[in-house]
């Protein structure tokens, strides 16, 4: 749920975010789009909608994945599409908080977004995963191949698990049809190090989610070494950052862990982060399907270096030189490793000696006094070097070289300056036909708040925003018991909140106003706050926490369901009281 709030970017800013995201040889280039399949479970930083709350629902136009997905590939045609299930709709667990329960329903489910990203988006989604860092189940993964195939989706691949990199590997060397149905074996934050049985596999390996790390100098540098590292150390091939682009509200988990920063929509502002810069380096400069050549490693003096050809005659050499304190990513734990001034020298052999220039870019992370991020040097001239050439080394560098000379560093006109929160906001949701399923700045932490249009009301309330679930989802973190999404600025603390309410649940239902909440994502169910309630069977209270255990009122009122009432809700700090002596 972390480009929650890109979507309400107006124009030309949400463009150009997406340009340095996707664009060629503009920004990060990027060559994998990884989405979460929404599944109506908070899955870090909020929840998204499923395509399927229900067992007979199917819309493929909910939340803003597709949209994504539709802009990436506007950028780049040739950019890889991935799913990958964090949560499930309740319904597949017929009771049970586990998506394994049928494994057909489950499969059955999978597969339906994957053709409706086709049907309705005209999206070929290129691999497909099993369930985030949680259980597989073995027959599932099977399950999940039959039916891709029987659908006539075999250019689909599975990359599994998405977790450690056992028990996957084991798995699979024991069993010979587990084997053939899995093509990619991903591990998240493997600390660039893989295991002898993921290697025995001889599958294709990847880290299939990585960073996740602040994106100041040190993310950039952790995102750069490992970069190289993953393959240098585990042979992994593919590196997958989470997240794309921090959008979403920055007090929520891991705030500002995205390759770029656009978290404020209502301003136009956004920050075009090192992370972007540093991913440039590979991916403006190599493409899928370019081989690593077999002369990679570590240089003498600390940092390290790779080798790709297209094997057509071109060539891009990656160094890096991060240090142990510049280059902490978030995990796992780095062991202690020294980086120091040092001469590297590199002679190009075979076929490669031929090449008479190289292409030179440069970034050096640190002080901004000494900053660098992706500029182009003069390039090399080789032809009467005999194809050697020796580069002086600082630590905190990268260098790409490279025959290709296709290498941008875009641009676009400064942003508008940072802005909170307006300070009076309102919504009345009275949109016909909403281009998204989820109106601007809501970030829904637990259940799905829609746009819904209540056709029986003539009056002000024939456009609502209504909460849609009506059971728990299979839950991949601890959402709360209660629904809620949150909107404004963290930091208000005298504030009116007003909204007109409707409880749809006779005698059970309720429904709450609150302000001051203090935190959300994985963490929702401790929020705290003021939480002002109405129930449906005729009581009120007000809360210091969502879980209601922190009662500091509560009482008798005449409410019913079926009615829309006027919640207003005041805050205000307390004044001290000074004692004058």
């Amino acid at each position: 749920a972390t480009s929650r709030l890109l979507v309400n970017y107006p124009e030309p800013y949400r463009s150009q975010i997406l340009d340095y995201l996707f664009k060629p040889n503009f920004g990060a280039s990027l060559h994998i789009l990884k989405v979460e399949i929404g599944g109506d479970g908070q899955t870090t930083d909020g929840t998204e909608p499923s395509h399927m709350h229900y067992a007979l629902d199917e819309n493929y136009f909910r939340g803003y994945e597709w949209w994504l997905m539709k802009e990436a590939k506007k950028r780049n045609p040739n950019i890889i599409l991935m799913g990958l299930p964090w949560s499930f709709p309740g319904w597949l667990g017929k009771g049970f908080n586990w998506p394994y329960v049928n494994l057909q329903l489950t499969a059955y489910y999978v597969m339906t977004w994957i053709v409706g990203a086709k049907h309705y988006h005209d999206l070929d989604i290129d691999y497909i995963g099993i369930w985030n860092e949680r259980s597989f189940d073995i027959n599932y993964i099977k399950v999940l191949r039959r039916m891709l195939n029987y659908q006539g989706l075999h250019r689909v691949k599975i990359i599994a698990s998405d977790n450690l990199w056992e028990p996957i590997s084991a798995s699979m060397l024991l069993d010979t049809e587990l084997l053939n149905v899995i093509d990619v074996i991903g591990a998240h934050y493997p600390g660039t190090r893989t295991v002898r049985d993921a290697r025995l596999t001889k599958k294709k390996l990847w880290s299939s989610e990585d960073f996740s790390t602040l994106n100041n100098d040190v993310g950039a540098g952790c995102l750069g070494r490992i970069l190289n590292q993953n393959y240098i150390n585990g042979y992994m091939t593919a590196t997958i950052a989470w997240n794309l682009v921090a959008s979403y509200y920055e007090q929520l988990p891991y705030g500002r862990c995205g390759l770029m920063t656009a978290q404020e929509p209502w301003s136009g502002h956004y920050a075009v982060e090192p992370p972007i810069w540093v991913t440039a380096h590979t991916t403006q400069f190599t493409q899928p399907g370019w081989y690593y050549l077999k002369t990679v490693g570590h240089l003498e003096k600390g940092g390290s270096y790779v080798a790709l050809t297209d094997g057509l005659g071109n060539l891009t050499i990656i160094v890096e030189t991060m240090s142990h304190k510049h280059s902490r990513c978030i995990r796992p734990f780095l062991p202690y490793f020294n980086v120091s001034h040092q001469f590297a020298t590199f002679l190009l052999k075979g076929s490669f000696s031929e090449i008479p220039e190289l292409q030179v870019w440069y970034t050096r992370l640190g002080k901004p006094s000494k900053r660098f991020l992706f500029k182009q040097l003069d390039s090399l001239w080789l032809l009467d070097s005999g194809g050697a050439f020796t580069l002086e080394l600082q630590e905190d560098e990268l260098f790409t070289l490279t025959t290709l000379t296709t290498g941008g560093k875009g641009s676009c006109p400064p942003p508008p300056e940072s802005q909170p929160f307006p300070q009076v906001y309102e919504d009345d949701f009275d949109v016909d036909y909403p281009f998204f399923s989820e109106a601007p700045n809501f970030a829904d932490q637990t259940g799905v708040f829609e746009y819904f249009t209540n056709i029986e009301d003539p009056g002000e309330h024939r456009f609502t925003l209504r909460q849609v679930l009506n059971q728990r989802p299979i839950t991949w973190a601890a959402d709360a018991y209660n629904t809620i999404s949150v909107i404004g600025d963290y930091k208000w603390s005298n504030l009116t909140v007003r909204c007109d309410v409707y409880i749809e649940t006779p005698e059970k239902g309720g429904v709450f106003i609150a302000g001051r909440v203090n935190k959300g994502g994985i963490l929702i169910r401790s929020a705290r706050g003021v939480f002002f309630w109405i129930f449906a069977n005729g009581t009120y209270k007000v809360t210091g926490d969502l879980a209601g255990w922190i009662i500091y009122a509560l009482g008798h009122v005449d409410v019913t369901a079926n009615r829309w009432y006027t919640l207003t809700l005041i805050i205000k700090v307390a004044g001290r009281k000074k004692r004058i002596p």
